[in-house]
């Protein structure tokens, strides 16, 4: 087991000769890369299996379970990912604006790679693909650093990248894999400065804090998702029982997921029986104010830390709002600035939800489900970021790229 010095030395290593690596090169790659993934399909799913048991065990929810497990068809859409961002324009070299100063100096601004960049993510192997895809892609070194639920699923995966590469002409050591899953080595990776460019948490709440207030290393922030949706007076009943329901039990452990609920008073009594039933076959618990729970048979009453949490499980949080002032004041208090959704027939009121929503997407009509780069267009993505600053939202190729720049003169003296 290499320790994480030896592997920032590696990347490092790495580091110049995949940011001069052509597109080509780096989609040739990234088909080898779905070509390996096919091709181990049947050891990933077994070593996968290793770790489902152990979760299994370990009273893994049947949500996070899900997250957890691989499947043949996962793993062909891991592989089509890949294949998706070989697709996609290579962001690397894109000079956005070119001008001439006072001087005469000609000036541009061309997009490079950030550099290494390390990525501690929970229980989801199929991050393992993505985030190595589309750092490649980019240019980017990559040292990633799974959870312990899920070493030898991310184990398999990295072993099969990294075999393809071998087939290419561009180093292996582009994409790593942190074995050692001890909480001492994650802080040491957070405080990597030496050869780590930029660090990505990807998971839940508790792992986002840890890297943010530990990290020394710059961090882009992928925060979790309180998301909401709120059923406006004018709503259509079907179109807001299928939003609903969608988003919130499509697929309830990811970040996109609806965690609270927020139906407009004068809707209530028609549309909340119709939910409960639409939700039954997923025995979702609905934590309900004291006005909701009136029009629902079965509901548990809803706490104040219920509208702060991020259930990742078959549960929503169901309030009963008088107007569309205080749907706006309760997700811009309570959000985690993921993902919001209205259900509404009136202009005006989808208007000022997205106008008035300070979350990085906000929808009208739409599930919040479709947070999500591969929906966006984005071929994979590498986390969803809820902070301002470099980026915001499903972070795609362009946003793993920096900028620098280039300055062409004839001599000029200042």
């Amino acid at each position: 087991m290499q320790t994480l010095i030896e592997l920032g030395k590696q990347a490092k290593q790495a580091e110049r000769q995949l940011a001069q690596a052509t597109t080509p090169q780096k989609n040739e790659a990234l088909e080898l890369m779905a070509e390996g993934l096919l091709a181990s399909s049947e050891e990933i799913i077994s070593e996968n299996q290793k770790d489902t048991e152990a979760a299994k065990q370990n009273g893994i929810s049947d949500s996070l379970l899900d997250r957890l497990t691989l499947t043949s068809e996962r793993i062909e859409a891991m592989a089509q990912g890949l294949r998706d961002i070989a697709k996609l324009p290579d962001p690397v070299g894109l000079v956005d604006s070119m001008w001439t100063n006072e001087a005469g100096l000609k000036i541009g601004r061309q997009s490079v790679p950030l550099g290494v960049i390390g990525i501690i993510y929970e229980a989801r192997p199929n991050v393992t693909s993505d985030a190595a895809g589309l750092c490649f892609k980019s240019g980017n070194v990559v040292i990633l650093r799974g959870g312990k639920e899920a070493f030898h699923s991310n184990k398999a995966i990295v072993t099969s990248l990294r075999s393809a590469l071998e087939k290419s002409s561009l180093p292996i050591d582009a994409i790593q894999l942190l074995e050692d899953t001890s909480r001492k080595t994650a802080r040491e990776m957070m405080q990597l400065n030496r050869y780590l460019d930029v660090l990505i948490p990807r998971g839940g709440a508790n792992l986002i804090k840890a890297v943010v207030e530990n990290a020394t290393v710059p961090v882009i922030e992928t925060g979790t998702g309180n998301c909401h949706v709120y059923v406006d007076q004018s709503s259509q009943l079907d179109m807001a029982r299928d939003i609903v329901v969608n988003a919130k039990t499509d697929r309830p452990s990811v970040c996109n997921a609806a965690e609270t609920l927020l139906v407009h008073k004068d809707k209530a009594e028609e549309f909340l029986p119709v939910l409960e039933e639409a939700l039954a076959p997923w025995k979702v618990e609905l934590r309900a104010d004291d006005k909701a729970a009136g029009f629902l048979k079965q509901s548990v009453p809803a706490t104040e830390t219920d509208w702060e949490t991020e259930f990742l499980d078959y549960i929503l949080a169901v309030k009963v709002v008088s107007s569309l002032d205080e749907a706006l004041d309760h997700i811009n208090r309570y959000s985690t600035g993921h993902s919001e959704a209205i259900v509404t027939n009136d202009y005006f009121a989808g208007q000022r939800f997205h106008r008035e929503v300070d979350s990085a997407a906000v929808y009208v009509n739409a599930s919040t489900r479709f947070t999500d780069g591969f929906e966006f267009g984005f071929g994979a993505e590498i986390g969803i970021s809820t902070q301002k600053l470099h980026a915001r939202g499903p972070m795609g190729l362009p946003e793993l790229t920096s900028s620098k720049y280039i300055v062409f003169g004839d001599g000029q003296i200042r």
